[in-house]
């Protein structure tokens, strides 16, 4: 028998048993349903958990600072930094130069870090306004991070003579602001009170962009103010001249050192899953290091577990509807004793026979698992749309708490007819080893 024969007289069998079909075909629907949503949830919990540390910043950048677990201090140097550049998967790195700076706006000011990093990192800030830096601006201009507005306050003099502080926002794209730097050090052995004397100097640098965002959404960019290293070092080398930089390493002389070294480095990585591995290659060379993709890691054991639990309860279901396909395949060969007699005597191939019950019970399992399927999809949309402004899309990505991949789709249909043609192979067996004699006998 063909492949169109097997399958024409299959579908005629279950048609000749409608009620009996549907009922065992709405237990696989359950069944896929069932396992194809609760897996839903669990993979939209974990698409949630990347969305939101996609959102605090670059799951291939890791933060590298001068000090490892042991108390050791590795200083973070040009050298260091192209040491750090020849670990495999890295494709760069940035080093990060701060200044703690007093910003000041009318009446109100705030205490602000200005990062000095390359044009690769600041590739990575994904802005909300305005543009990148200049690198080749006279005065180095600024980024600022979508939270700094915040951080502006008024100090004014109470009626009981103390002080109060006032929250005020400032538009760094509107409003001019001015800075503060730390005075220069003097690292001569003749020290004149005049240079201590010297009132503050006011810089006005420009702002070229805000981080996206709200006012309230975090990410690893909200509070910091960046600008291109390329332009600060010679700003900053005009103001502290042979120091580089406000607070200078020295040497055991008390003078400070001719080069720079950073606070901090960030490392680039070619791919999410190399991260940790370089990661810890990193801490080995004497670094502190971390990551967003080593706490996202850390926090997809937790929703794998989720998942494992929830595809469980889902593939209970449905091996509940494979005990009913064997149930059915095995009433419908002591139905069909006779007619399975009738095809022996007449010489059809045992595989034949063994193939036209897998044939029936694969039936089963398909038209069950693709019905299943398009319930389970509208179960999703329901899902979300009831979920969308409950506080269970907290648990989930932007896009809902069910998330249903192609490859879900797919993986629930072939583990239907799966489950369907596996749960149909001791019935056919049954059937190939019907004696004809006694099947011919047999009154039903």
């Amino acid at each position: 028998m063909t492949f169109h024969d097997l399958l024409s007289q299959a579908v005629r069998n279950l048609l000749r048993r409608r009620t009996r079909t549907f009922l065992t075909v709405l237990g696989v629907v359950i069944g896929t349903a069932s396992i194809i949503v609760m897996m839903s949830l669990g993979l939209g919990m974990n698409r949630g958990m990347v969305e939101m540390y996609e959102g605090y910043g670059s799951l291939t950048t890791i933060e590298v600072y001068p000090f490892s677990s042991d108390g050791n201090t590795m200083d973070l140097t040009d050298q260091a930094l192209e040491s750090l550049r020849r670990v495999g998967h890295v494709t760069g790195a940035s080093p990060v130069l701060s200044v703690q700076a007093e910003a000041k706006s009318g009446s109100a000011q705030a205490s602000l870090s200005i990062y000095g990093v390359n044009r690769e990192y600041l590739e990575q800030i994904p802005l909300g306004q305005g543009r990148l830096p200049d690198p080749d601006a006279p005065i180095p201009e600024l980024v600022y991070g979508n939270m700094v507005s915040r951080n502006f306050y008024e100090a004014k003099r109470s009626s009981h003579g103390g002080g109060d502080f006032k929250d005020v926002t400032v538009d760094p794209m509107k409003e001019t602001i001015f800075f503060l730097l730390p005075q220069p050090q003097n690292y001569s052995s003749v020290k004149t009170e005049t240079q201590a004397e010297k009132p503050p100097k006011k810089y006005l640098l420009p702002a070229s962009g805000v981080v996206a965002g709200g006012p309230d959404e975090y990410s690893d960019y909200s509070f910091n103010v960046y600008c291109d290293i390329e332009s600060l070092k010679p700003f900053l080398r005009g103001i502290y001249k042979k120091a580089l930089v406000p607070s200078p390493r020295t040497n055991k002389k008390g003078k400070p050192l001719n080069y720079y070294v950073y606070d901090r480095a960030y490392v680039f990585v070619d791919r999410t899953d190399n991260v940790v591995d370089v990661q810890n290659q990193i801490i080995a060379m004497g670094y502190q290091a971390n990551s967003n993709m080593q706490w996202l890691e850390q926090s997809q054991k937790s929703t794998r577990m989720v998942e494992a639990v929830l595809g469980a309860i889902g593939a209970v279901s449905l091996l509940v509807a494979a005990i009913g396909i064997v149930n059915t395949m095995m009433m419908s060969i002591y139905e069909r004793t006779r007619e399975i007699g009738v095809m022996k005597v007449l010489g059809c191939d045992m595989n034949d026979i063994r193939n036209l019950f897998l044939m029936e019970s694969g039936a089963i399992g398909f038209i069950g698992g693709a019905a299943g399927i398009l319930i389970s999809l509208v179960l999703s949309v329901v899902i979300n749309r009831v979920t969308a402004n409950s506080d269970l899309l907290m648990m989930g990505s932007s896009s809902g708490i069910s998330y249903i991949p192609l490859w879900l789709i797919g993986f629930a249909l072939l583990f239907a007819i799966g489950i369907g043609t596996i749960a149909g192979y001791l019935p056919a067996k049954r059937a190939m080893q019907l004696s004809p004699l006694a099947a011919l006998k047999n009154d039903g």
